[in-house]
């Protein structure tokens, strides 16, 4: 069998909004996507204000923020993959969070 491989070029993140149930991600090509908060725990358990504090970084390859330690790529987004943190280091993550409190 033979495969070719598919080159695609990745849209930019433009502009972020985050809800309690959902992220929604803004593209340069038109596109917005819209994944369930439930994806990425951190983000579900940040503050309101945690969650706005976000900035585009690589030039709109990703979100990242800073009070949360959370990054997550455009690629990542569209290809449908959820966070791949560990239910360990979520566990240790939500454990220094009720510390600091």
């Amino acid at each position: 069998m033979t495969t070719s491989r598919l080159d695609i070029e990745v849209p930019n993140a433009i502009t972020v909004e985050i809800t309690d149930e959902a992220l929604t991600v803004e593209l340069s090509d038109g596109r917005t996507l819209t994944v369930p908060l439930a994806w990425y725990p951190r983000l579900l358990h940040a503050t309101a204000k945690e969650r706005a504090n976000w900035e585009l970084i690589g030039r709109g390859q990703g979100v990242h923020w800073e009070d949360l330690d959370e990054d997550i790529s455009v690629e990542g987004l569209l290809a449908g993959r959820p966070s791949g943190e560990s239910q360990a280091s979520l566990r240790r993550w939500l454990a220094k969070r009720t510390e600091r409190g």
